[in-house]
């Protein structure tokens, strides 16, 4: 049996019983998501250390810093053909 069909047999259920119905499979999939960072970010905090997308913000700052740093300044990507200085046939 699948979600959708042991959704169907609960608001069968439900109905017989003057019960309200379940939500459906997936509706409050995000919000359990978003629950389960909040609840590690909380545990950082109280734990005193810093949560993990903290770190990875913190990785990623340096190392687009040390890329930057290397290079001397940025590279900019351009479509092909602009800023050449020798123009392209047509046709």
């Amino acid at each position: 049996m699948n979600a959708n069909q042991q959704h169907m047999l609960d608001v069968y259920r439900a109905t017989r019983l003057g019960t309200p119905a379940p939500p459906a499979p997936g509706l409050n999939d995000w919000q359990a998501v978003r629950e389960v960072r909040d609840y590690r970010r909380f545990r950082a905090a109280v734990e005193d250390r810093p949560s993990r997308a903290h770190r990875l913000r913190t990785a990623l700052a340096n190392l687009f810093a040390s890329a930057t740093r290397s290079s001397g300044t940025r590279s900019v990507r351009r479509p092909h053909g602009v800023g050449t200085s020798t123009p392209r046939p047509c046709g």
